[in-house]
């Protein structure tokens, strides 16, 4: 009887893509100045264990190059050899190759041959030895990665709703080349017919040969933000296979010349997307606390069901007042015991922030050195829990503040120092609950925002008048930093500094239903809070009434509700309402005119004000009458529909009627927005 190994593959990889991630958070620590023996041996461990795992699925490469590392590691274990500064980049580096390595064998792509076989000469150097003639033959092509990359980058359909430009990539990768030689041809087998075509939507793909003296890292630094919307591999050119026809051998110097691709027949190709593979499966690691109570709920809940199915039974018999109260208290029992299944459920999705705040030690290492800048890192509230998909979707725009703020906030030593400041700056990150959300602070004790030049900067590009700016407060100004192309650095690095990012972090905070805000005092550094859902899947809402639709409004977004009376009520320019609540004017968003719907009234001194806040702005939203506050599972219309501004979302009521989720930030925006263009796009 054969055992099929590859089954458990799928756990291998788990496990060896964990044991990664503790041998670089050791090795940061070893690099930090720390002498702990039991550091060296988790390291070692690590190694010993993918080593081991590997040979025995027959990964013969990854086996190959952790024996190498292993051997290292042995040395500093048995104290042979120290654990220095250049042998722990070198290891980090390793751990960097490695985790490369197994994502392509899980993934059945190729390995950069190249870069392995120049990290096994560097260890072998670092031992002391000779390298191998295997190391020798395979090391001979490494000086021909100068010569550039064969890159296939696949977007997924939805890339450019996440504010990301295919098109601007593509010129940052043309700027790279030092020889400006770069060939592109264009994959059109994806793009649908006339009749099913999506402007929305990206259905092109692209081949890329970049020539040159080109670092795989610079690549890597262009593609970091959509590594997670698209398909992407990248290989040497040398060892690409050409297995693309090229209309014309044009050279590219300066500009991109898109040469097209022949496209396969259509059916064809949709045939060979129906046979790719499924998307890559996920699982979640769960303590067995969960689970066990997770498992006595499901027991409760079948013992309340029986006992209702009894009393059933007994009502058709004798229908007496007991019996029927003996069923209320059941079925309150039976709200019970399910409330408290859905939160055992949704605690098993729930895990602890530290999974995204653990790839920042290593991020904040290699940026600090490649700056010039110490730099100590703070994490606080690491056991804070999140749902899982909220966490994926939240790792990237923390990447790209926590880069932000190693760039253009802590400053370099020297101007510390003169500043008065100690030369290390420190980068603090905190998570915490606070009501229904989870707080995320990334803070610094850097040079803080430079408000006039942030003006200045609005001012030329036209955002402001010379006027405005001289009357905005410091939140509007912080605020001017998140509108698109928006920069102030005056040298472009490949850190930050093109204008690209901030817009999109905003826009993907708000594409969870969070907000984020920034706070920052000249010369003392700056924050930027994060607030967010626990979960993407449940929301506590409050359910209204305009005419005969049902709308449900966030709790989290509801200040008060207020009957308006009509000597607070006035018009701005004749058209748009506003209603003065204590010190501030608030806009009064009408849905019936929004939704096109009728309305019980129109008159607002006979409805209901619901006053909401979403992104740092209050508005009263006017409805016919509230109804009762629930929890509502969240149905997404994009995925069964498509994107309405507005609208987050939708739920199924106790009924079986729809309700709209009305998103805040959304309708906020709406408000100075015809009626006619809304319902266009409604």
């Amino acid at each position: 009887m054969s055992i099929d190994i590859t089954q458990f593959h799928q756990i291998f990889f788990e496990e060896s893509f964990e044991g990664l991630d503790s041998m670089e958070a050791a090795l940061l620590e070893l690099g930090g100045g720390s002498e702990d023996a039991e550091l060296i041996n988790t390291i070692f461990r690590g190694a010993h264990s993918i080593k081991g795992g590997s040979g025995t699925f027959g990964f013969t490469e990854v086996a190959r190059f952790t024996h190498v590392l292993e051997t290292l590691l042995d040395q500093m274990r048995s104290g042979q050899r120290e654990a220095t500064r250049a042998s722990v980049n070198l290891l980090l580096e390793s751990v960097d190759a490695l985790r490369e390595m197994l994502t392509a064998t899980r993934d059945h792509s190729a390995i950069d041959a190249p870069r392995i076989a120049d990290l096994i000469a560097r260890l072998e150097a670092m031992l002391g030895h000779e390298p191998t003639q295997a190391t020798q033959t395979k090391s001979a092509p490494a000086a021909a990665r100068t010569q550039g990359w064969r890159i296939r980058f696949r977007p997924h359909a939805d890339i450019l709703r996440t504010g990301n430009d295919p098109v601007r990539i593509l010129r940052e990768l043309a700027g790279l080349s030092n020889t400006g030689d770069m060939r592109v041809q264009v994959d059109l087998s994806a793009v649908p017919g006339w009749d099913s075509l999506d402007a929305e939507a990206c259905h092109l793909g692209w081949d890329i040969d970049l020539h040159g003296n080109v670092a795989r890292a610079a690549i890597d630094e262009v593609f970091a933000w959509v590594v997670d919307e698209a398909d992407l591999h990248i290989a040497p050119l040398e060892n690409a296979v050409a297995d693309v026809a090229v209309e014309a051998d044009t050279a590219v110097t300066g500009e991109l010349v898109v040469e097209r691709r022949r496209s396969e027949d259509r059916r064809q190709g949709e045939d060979r997307r129906s046979a790719a593979p499924a998307g890559d499966a996920s699982s979640i690691r769960v303590g067995i606390n969960k689970i066990d109570a997770l498992i006595n709920m499901v027991g409760e809940l079948v013992i309340t069901q029986s006992m209702l199915g009894q009393i059933g039974d007994s009502l058709v018999q004798d229908g007496t007042q007991a019996q029927i109260e003996k069923l209320r208290d059941g079925l309150a029992a039976l709200e019970r015991n399910t409330r408290e299944l859905q939160e055992s459920v949704m605690r098993i999705r729930m895990l602890p922030i530290s999974f995204a705040f653990n790839r920042f030690p290593r991020l904040v290492h290699d940026l600090g050195g490649k700056l010039n800048k110490q730099i100590e890192l703070r994490m606080s509230g690491e056991n804070t829990e999140l749902d899982k998909t909220v966490m994926e979707k939240i790792s990237d725009p923390l990447v790209h503040l926590v880069r932000n703020a190693l760039d253009h906030g802590i400053e370099t030593p020297d101007v510390r120092i003169a500043a008065g400041k100690p030369p290390v700056g420190t980068l603090h990150l905190n998570a915490y609950h606070q009501g229904g959300n989870i707080v995320i602070e990334i803070g610094d004790d850097g040079a803080g925002l430079d408000k006039q030049k942030i003006l200045r900067k609005a001012v030329e590009r036209g955002v402001v008048s010379a006027a405005e700016a001289t009357g905005l407060s410091d939140d509007k100004i912080g605020d001017l930093i998140f509108l698109p192309g928006f920069s102030t650095a005056d040298v472009v690095s490949d850190v930050s500094g093109r204008g690209v990012g901030m817009d999109v972090v905003r826009r993907n905070i708000q594409a969870l239903g969070g907000s984020v805000e920034v706070r920052s005092q000249a010369g003392q550094g700056s924050s930027f809070i994060i607030r967010l859902p626990l979960t993407l899947a449940i929301l506590d809402g409050q359910l209204v009434r305009v005419g005969e639709q049902i709308y449900i409004i966030p709790l989290v977004s509801i200040i008060e509700s207020l009957q308006a009376r009509k000597e607070l009520i006035n018009s701005v320019a004749g058209m748009a309402e506003v209603y003065r609540l204590r010190d501030d004017y608030l806009p009064v968003i009408r849905l019936y005119r929004l939704f096109n719907i009728q309305a019980d009234t129109e008159d607002l001194t006979q409805g209901l004000l619901v006053v909401v806040e979403g992104d740092g702005q209050k508005a009263g939203v006017f409805v016919d009458e509230l109804l009762a506050q629930q929890q509502v599972v969240i149905k997404s219309l994009e995925s069964n529909y498509r994107r309405i501004d507005g609208v987050s979302g939708a739920t199924i009521l106790g009924d079986g009627s729809v309700a709209l989720i009305m998103d805040i930030p959304g309708l906020i925006r709406l408000t100075n927005t015809p009626p006619q263009a809304v319902r266009k796009t409604a």
